[in-house]
């Protein structure tokens, strides 16, 4: 674990002499506060997207929108509208510490010295005037940055004679169906004196006023393709229009802050509401002060110049309107004297009340927090008054769920590291959480398959990724899958070019976006009607695919017997129309009525890149296992429900027989199963039965023997992880039997996609192969932790040191591996709340 800094990183608090050092928290990562990349992985298509490796955990609940402060201290992420991203630096909001000991006086900026305003990148060097916190070298260490999601510090050493540590964190909180949905921040600094003279301290928060930014301006959304055949819309967010905006300071019981706002439509649009920065009323022996409004297009110096000399801040109240062109700022400071040995503790708060996230022209939502403090946009504050009051007993509760997984010390401590810190993508991957209603009384859910495949719940993706979900807001799963037994029915005529095509030299090819039956990729895109329209990616004919339909059934049967809160009848029912006709429409693509469905020579399920012809052993095994968990769920709703299933049970029965007879038949090679039974393709599919993986997941009659899984296994291991990098990279997607690519300028075959090799290592562990398990889950998160990947996990990463599609949905697969380790442990709160 040195390699990424779990647990390595042992350095002195502060300046005062011998002291205990500081370890970054248990099954963290860790890093060096502002140490520089020597090799990161970069990006292997140029049109997708690589902010870099200065990533952060992010801050905020699902679906409220999200900021993200880095390891080198700066807040560079801003997915504040759903479904978008923005990343940049916005130096002038930022913390900053005053100390004074006598005649030694100091100040820092607590993040390292920024090139640029991303708000106005050809301004050059801005706040020229603010002194910034140097950054660690590799001789020198200035702090630490540490993070186990939703919980993050940095610590700050060999600058300030104070001890100084900031934890961060929002109420994430299993089975907690409001709090998680909280748009709020809250800082918990610490500070300590080592030394054996009083210490005078001032701590400022700056923050711009962002109010309108974050609603796109391109009305028209177009969409174009990428170099690699994948759908992107424009996004040209607000950045930097000021107008209108203005700060005022603002008083309630709890709390002492300054509000930021800006101009508000009836009703209110996207971007529109309140920003808050708060400190606790009732903070003895401490100042605070408060600047409503200041000019952060200059050097700073109006704010740094008496802050560096005293501590202090200017004092104004000033909630004029911004004309066009002004930038607005405004900051909070708390100023105090800390004694000799002594101790403080202050929480800083941030809040945002953006309630509307918009689609399409004319289609929008409310945000699920909305339910809880209503959608005026005029509510900042009183998020930010809970915040204060409550951030103790979140903090508790964070710590109780967390438990089990640090206990468990049968997993290697990266694992237990990576169980936590995959669930970010909950929050920074585009989530989308509406408003409740009656028909969805936890609202809607969604997530982005990444950021650059930006569109909600990719159904064979979350196959993997929603393992996470089930386990710890299984009420947000149920949701994603009563969106998909809405849309099954549905059918939409209008014509889509499918991307594929083109990346072949083959020129445009037209599909129907969704056959009536067909069981949808996806639930739609952020710059469409997501939900309504589904079936947005346009790279495949997601009509044709061959794994879609079984996915769903799986899922749905999956979370009725395993969800931890019990099992549900009535979602079992809402979805049981759904899965019928989502059967049915598959088994028309069983050509030659061996009771399998063929795949088509196009790429035709989740390895989209790769083409699969006849009956293949991922999606044929997909398949007997979905027909099982049909049968079981025609079962239980006759017997508990009385709902006559009796045609369906006949009809799936007879087809599952067939298709059990005909699978080894025409599959297996006497030492594991073959791609497909037409192509001839001579590779080892690391993937190949994913179906009987999850067959003995759900506790379903087995796809195959235990014999001939074990001998799969056993090939998967040797062709596709040892023989592959010698393991270091994990396991590929496809390899010959002696390990070398069929074509070594292969696409999918030669990448290691993380989601995959955490399912994989489930299947390993399940199957008792615990050492392979955790052996291919090791590799993937040293890759991901070590190679600046960090919070932006991809689905895919090469051994030149390249990835694809970063912010990945598939990754929070790791989760299986804590399923099949410790046989579903229910975390702490999922049932209680």
């Amino acid at each position: 674990m040195a390699r990424f800094g779990l647990s390595a990183l042992r350095s002195l608090l502060g300046r005062g002499g011998n002291r205990t050092p500081w370890q970054p928290p248990e099954a963290s990562w860790s890093r060096r506060f502002g140490l520089g990349w020597e090799s990161p992985y970069t990006v292997r298509y140029s049109s997708n997207l690589d902010d870099g490796p200065d990533h952060g955990m992010p801050l905020g609940g699902f679906g409220a929108g999200c900021l993200g402060r880095s390891p080198s201290g700066a807040f560079n992420l801003w997915n504040l509208d759903g479904g978008e991203h923005w990343f940049g630096s916005i130096p002038d909001c930022q913390f900053a510490l005053w100390e004074r000991q006598g005649e030694s006086v100091r100040a820092h900026a607590l993040a390292t010295a920024p090139d640029r305003d991303d708000t106005d990148p050809n301004r050059g060097t801005p706040l020229s005037a603010w002194q910034w916190y140097p950054a660690s070298r590799p001789d020198r260490s200035t702090g630490t940055y540490a993070a186990r999601y939703p919980l993050s510090w940095i610590h700050h050493e060999d600058v300030f004679r104070a001890g100084v540590l900031c934890e961060a964190f929002s109420p994430i909180l299993p089975g907690d169906y409001q709090r998680t949905s909280y748009p709020v921040a809250v800082f918990r600094w610490q500070f300590s004196n080592p030394t054996d003279q009083p210490l005078e301290l001032s701590l400022l928060l700056s923050w711009r006023n962002t109010v309108g930014w974050f609603t796109n301006t391109d009305a028209t959304a177009e969409v174009h393709f990428r170099d690699d055949g994948s759908p992107e819309h424009n996004y040209a967010p607000a950045i930097g229009r000021g107008e209108g905006q203005r700060n005022r300071q603002v008083d309630q019981p709890g709390l002492s802050g300054v509000q930021l706002e800006g101009q508000s439509s009836l009703p209110l649009a996207e971007g529109e509401g309140q920003w808050c920065l708060a400190l606790p009323d009732d903070l003895d022996g401490a100042q605070v002060m408060r600047c409503s409004r200041w000019d952060p297009s200059g050097d700073g110096g109006e704010l740094w110049t008496p802050f560096a000399a005293d501590g202090r801040i200017p004092d104004s109240d000033n909630d004029r309107a911004s004309r066009s062109g002004e930038q607005a700022s405004a900051a909070i400071a708390v100023k105090f004297t800390l004694p000799p040995g002594a101790n403080r503790e202050i929480p800083l708060v941030i809040s945002w009340d953006l309630p509307v996230t918009a689609f399409a022209s004319g289609s929008s939502a409310l945000r699920r927090y909305t339910d809880f403090f209503g959608s005026s946009g005029c509510n900042a504050a009183a998020i930010a008054a809970e915040a204060l009051r409550d951030w103790r007993q979140w903090r508790e509760q964070i710590e109780a769920w967390q438990q089990p997984v640090l206990a468990r010390t049968q997993l290697p401590e990266p694992l237990r590291m990576a169980l936590f810190n995959e669930l970010y993508d909950l929050c920074s991957g585009g989530s989308l959480w509406t408003a409740a209603s009656p028909a969805d009384p936890h609202g809607r859910f969604g997530v982005l398959e990444c950021l650059d495949y930006a569109w909600y719940e990719s159904l064979d993706v979350r196959l993997y990724g929603s393992l996470a979900l089930l386990q710890l807001w299984p009420e947000l799963d149920k949701a994603v899958l009563r969106s998909f037994a809405r849309a099954i029915p549905a059918a939409d005529a209008s014509q889509r070019p499918i991307g594929w095509y083109f990346t072949q030299g083959r020129g445009r090819v037209e599909a129907d976006r969704k056959v009536a039956g067909a069981t949808p990729h996806d639930l739609g895109a952020p710059n469409e009607r997501p939900f309504d329209a589904t079936n947005y990616t346009a790279y495949q004919d997601c009509n044709l695919w061959k794994d879609l339909a079984s996915d769903y059934v799986l899922q749905v049967w999956r979370t009725f017997r395993l969800a931890p809160t019990g099992e549900d009848l009535r979602f079992l029912a809402e979805c049981w129309p759904a899965a019928v006709q989502a059967l049915e429409y598959l088994k028309r693509f069983d050509v030659n009525n061996d009771g399998l469905p063929d795949n088509g020579g196009a790429p035709d399920q989740t390895f989209d890149d790769w083409p699969l012809k006849g009956v293949s052993a991922y999606c044929g095994a997909l398949w007997i296992a979905a027909l099982e968990a049909a049968l079981a769920m025609a079962q239980r709703l006759q017997l508990d429900l009385g709902l006559d299933t009796a045609v369906e049970q006949r009809r799936f029965g007879a087809w599952l027989e067939q298709s059990r007879t005909n699978f080894d038949d025409l599959l297996w090679n006497g030492e594991y199963y073959q791609i497909d039974a037409e192509s001839g393709t001579p590779v080892v599919m690391a993937d190949q039965l994913c179906g009987d993986f999850y067959a003995r997941l759900l506790g379903l009659p087995p796809v195959v023997s235990e014999a001939r899984a074990l001998s799969t296994l056993k090939a998967v291991k040797e062709a596709c992880f040892e023989r592959f990098e010698s393991g270091r990279l994990g396991v590929a997607n496809g390899l010959r039997r002696d390990g070398t690519p069929l074509d070594p300028d292969g696409t999918h075959p030669l990448e290691v996609w993380t989601g995959i090799n955490f399912g994989l290592a489930s299947y390993y562990r399940l199957m008792g192969e615990t050492k392979t398990a955790l052996a291919i889950c090791s590799a993937v998160v040293e890759q991901v932790y070590s190679g600046g990947l960090q919070f932006r996990t991809p689905e895919a990463i090469t051994a030149v040191n390249t990835f694809r599609a970063c912010h990945y949905l598939r990754a929070m697969a790791i989760w299986g591996l804590w399923a099949t380790d410790t046989a579903w442990e229910r975390i702490p709160g999922v049932v209680e709340r």
